[in-house]
């Protein structure tokens, strides 16, 4: 009698990314395998829902990653090192287009769509759902800087911290501008909400 053994693959992305600077190519597969799904979701809330060019630029990002593997610590997290490397490629993206993003706002973001960190009550699931979908509608509608805080925040759930190492700004600055985003992205529900 065979017996199945099944089991989920438990290898970190620390690891693979070990493996891949020891020249295991099958790891960038893994990795990209693990993260374009998310790297796409950030691009498309970074740059905004309509562009139809965020496949190329995660494709890049995973290109650049390859290159610049060398570079990655084993010691420290793997994921804020991709999503540095997915911001980069991002605002260069934001360069090429030569769009003036608009300037606004957001609001009690932690109140209604608690990142993971927070306490979350199932009771508030169904209403966070339909929050997440008027966030969605006004993410557009503000700089990119700010719908990148919100995006790595309430979406892939960042920490300070990591958002601090990602983007290269002391965390005192990802506070500062989480908030602006929540206070312009307030006045924007609020007028919808009119």
């Amino acid at each position: 009698m065979a017996i199945l053994s099944w089991m989920p693959d438990a290898t970190t992305d620390e690891e693979l990314a070990r493996r891949l600077q020891g020249g295991d190519e099958a790891a960038l597969g893994e990795i990209m395998e693990r993260y374009t799904g998310k790297l796409l979701r950030y691009g498309q809330r970074f740059l905004g829902a309509d562009d139809d060019a965020i496949g190329d630029v995660v494709q890049d990002v995973f290109i650049s990653a390859y290159q610049n593997i060398r570079s990655f610590e084993p010691a420290r997290r793997f994921s804020p090192w991709v999503y540095r490397i997915a911001h980069n490629a991002f605002v260069d993206a934001l360069r090429k287009r030569a769009k003036d993003p608009v300037a606004m706002d957001y609001w009690e973001l932690d109140r209604i769509l608690p990142h993971s960190g927070h306490e979350d009550a199932a009771a508030k699931e169904k209403e966070a759902d339909e929050i997440r979908v008027l966030l969605e509608k006004y993410l557009d509608a503000l700089p990119a800087n700010y719908r990148e805080i919100i995006a790595l925040y309430y979406f892939e759930n960042f920490s300070y911290q990591e958002i601090s190492d990602i983007l290269h700004i002391p965390i005192g600055t990802v506070g500062i501008r989480l908030s602006r985003a929540k206070s312009k992205l307030k006045t924007l529900f609020s007028k919808e909400t009119l």
